[in-house]
This record gives structure tokens, C-alpha cells and sequence, in this order.
């Protein structure tokens, strides 16, 4: 049977009634507002009108976050694209227009990495959740999560070398393609006696709306601590800061008193001194705070259905990767929040 005029349009209907959750990003979500920093990208004037334009840096950028919240590869992303009326709807794209292929996604994500815009996508995009009403309340909550990269299979030698001098090894150049599958700046580092290899994703969220604030990224073996200072959300309207044991240190807690903040940092006990039954108490109340961090670690994993794992080599690509990550779990927590909520208040910190 021949397609009919409204076909398409019918189906479109379809799939909004079936609950398409990306009918609301578009609905929600004021997209414009990204424009003018994706436009960095697009200053070289093209020296003639020969072969294709470059694609639309926004539709570019929604891309990512279509990749970003559904853990897609990128030949996977560009499949998806072609096979679900869902994504180009989106996409503003029609059956009749071209999809970027997975080159021109790997080439688009290099282009921001490069550029540095991915921190500053996420700067624009906070500043348009305080101008909504969505400001950072009731104090913050630190933490960091493991997100894997490719296990390298190194030897120890080679392994060594690596950590001595942060470089690959020298005989590594004489084989161009083994280095450039290589990730010298990636980390082991273990957890609850399980291996791992890769980055971790420091984060600060705001206590009342469960969205991220500020964030970092380091090699899988940096300790917590060392970046808690970095990712203080500065502009949140309560001073008040919950962390798990692994940021309480008797450095940290007196800068945290000299910076004005009251710290909820959860106790540890140590050899010879366990904790106290009122410690043990204290720990419990703080964790029913605490653990609202570990909802936004779980709703990431949730949505790109399963646990992030990079597909990029080296911290510049993996940064740019977990940064749009962050992002777009921002993007999506924003369309739930209840808009009662956006009062219109002006920005607590610019």
C-alpha cells in the first residue's frame, strides 16, 4: 500500500501518546540558548560553495546529548538515527534528509573538545536553570563515581613507565597504531576490592533540585579529596556541605570553617578508635541526605542504560564525554522538575 500525506504524522501522534520522553526536551527546553556558544565552531568562512555545508551546529550538539543519554557508540548513534522516527523527530530531521554519519559525530565531539566548549555549554545551561527559578538551595552534596575506560593490557614495565612519566613508553612510537590506542592517562585504582580502570566524575549537587552544579573529572586514582576544594558550589544559597568519609581530613574541615560552609562530612573510625554509637547515629542522619548524590549517579546509569563506559582515549576526550553526560542528565532532570517551581528568581550567583 502507498504511503499516504499524513502517514508520518500519524505515527508522530503515536508515538507522543506512547509517553516518547523526547517530546518534552524538545517542548521544555529552550535550545536557542546553546546557539550563539556553538558558534565558536563555525568561524572559518568556507572558500567555496563546492562539495556539502557543514551540518547545523545545533543539531550537532543534540546529537551528543541523544548519544550522551542513551550510552550509544558512534556508528550505533548514527544507526539509531536512521532506524527511530523518535531521534529525528527530535532532530527537526525529515526521511528525506541526510544523518550525520558516525566520522562526522567522532569529528563534532573533537571540535568540542578542543575548543574547551563543553564546561561552558554546561555554564550556559545553569545560568538558564537559576533564570527559571532553579538556583542551587539548601546546601550541596560532594562526591565522585568510577567511569570506566578500555582496559589496557600492558605490561608491568610498560605500566611503570607510564605512571613514572605520565608518557607512553618509547617503543610504543615505533608502532603508530598500537599508541594511538593507547590511554596513558587513564588510572587503575580500586573499590570495595574490585579493580577498575579509568576517570572518575566528581560532582556537586544542589541538595533541593538533585542537579549537578559543579563537576571535575580526574584519572580513576586521584583521591576524592584532592578535588573537593575545585568543585564547592560557590553559589549555592546554603552553606551547608555533605560528603562521604573519603573527603573528611582535618586540612579540609578547617578550610571548610574558614570558607564559611558547616560541614556534614560522614565520620570514619580507625584502627584502635571505632566509632561511638552517637558517631554511628550521626553518620545514619547524614546519609539520608547523602544519598540523594547516589540518585544522581543511579538515574545516569538508569537512563544511557548501563554504566557509562568511554570510548575515547586520553582525559581531554573523556572530560569533554562525562561533561556532556553531566549535562545532559541536567537537561533531562529539568523537563521533570515541577515548573510551580520556576519563579522566575534572579540568578544567586553570575
Amino acid at each position: 500500500m502507498p504511503a499516504g500525506m499524513f502517514d508520518l504524522q500519524f505515527r508522530h501522534e503515536e508515538l507522543s501518546r506512547g509517553g516518547d520522553p523526547l517530546v518534552k526536551l524538545s517542548a521544555n527546553v529552550n535550545w536557542e540558548i546553546f546557539r550563539p556558544t556553538l558558534a565558536r565552531l563555525r568561524t572559518e568562512e568556507r572558500l567555496s560553495n563546492a562539495g556539502r555545508p557543514a551540518y547545523d551546529a545545533l543539531l550537532m550538539f543534540k546529537v551528543l546529548v541523544l548519544q550522551s543519554l542513551y550510552n550509544l557508540a558512534d556508528d550505533r548513534l548514527e544507526f539509531q538515527i536512521r532506524d527511530r522516527l523518535s531521534f529525528m523527530r527530535f532532530l527537526g530531521l525529515e526521511l528525506c534528509d541526510r544523518v550525520p554519519d558516525a566520522k562526522t559525530i567522532w569529528l563534532f565531539r573533537e571540535q568540542l573538545t578542543q575548543a574547551g566548549l563543553d564546561e561552558k555549554l554546561f555554564a550556559r545551561f545553569d545560568r538558564e536553570l537559576e533564570h527559571n527559578g532553579f538556583a542551587a538551595r539548601k546546601g550541596q552534596i560532594i562526591d565522585a563515581a568510577i567511569v570506566e575506560a578500555p582496559r589496557q593490557r600492558n605490561t608491568r614495565d610498560e605500566n611503570k613507565q607510564i605512571k613514572q612519566t605520565g608518557q607512553a613508553p618509547r617503543q610504543w612510537a615505533e608502532t603508530p597504531n598500537k599508541l594511538r590506542q593507547k590511554d596513558v592517562d587513564a588510572r587503575w585504582t580500586q573499590k570495595n576490592e574490585v579493580n577498575y580502570f579509568g576517570y572518575k566524575n566528581h560532582l556537586s549537587v544542589d541538595r533541593e533540585h538533585k542537579l549537578i552544579r559543579k563537576w571535575a573529572v580526574t584519572d580513576a586514582a586521584v583521591n576524592d579529596s584532592q578535588v573537593f576544594e575545585q568543585i564547592l558550589d560557590e553559589c549555592n544559597a546554603s552553606g551547608e556541605v555533605w560528603a562521604d568519609a573519603a573527603y573528611r581530613s582535618e586540612a579540609s574541615l578547617k578550610r571548610l570553617k574558614k570558607w564559611g560552609y558547616r560541614e556534614h562530612v560522614q565520620r570514619k573510625g580507625v584502627r584502635g578508635r571505632p566509632l561511638t554509637a552517637w558517631e554511628k547515629q550521626g553518620n545514619r542522619t547524614r546519609a539520608r541526605v547523602r544519598s540523594r548524590v547516589e540518585h544522581v549517579f543511579g538515574i545516569q546509569a538508569m537512563r544511557a542504560t548501563g554504566n557509562l563506559l568511554l570510548r575515547t582515549i586520553g582525559l581531554a576526550r573523556a572530560r569533554c564525554k562525562i561533561g556532556l553526560r553531566n549535562l545532559s542528565y541536567n537537561i533531562a532532570r529539568y523537563v521533570i522538575l515541577p515548573r510551580t517551581k520556576a519563579s522566575g528568581l534572579a540568578p544567586v550567583c553570575t
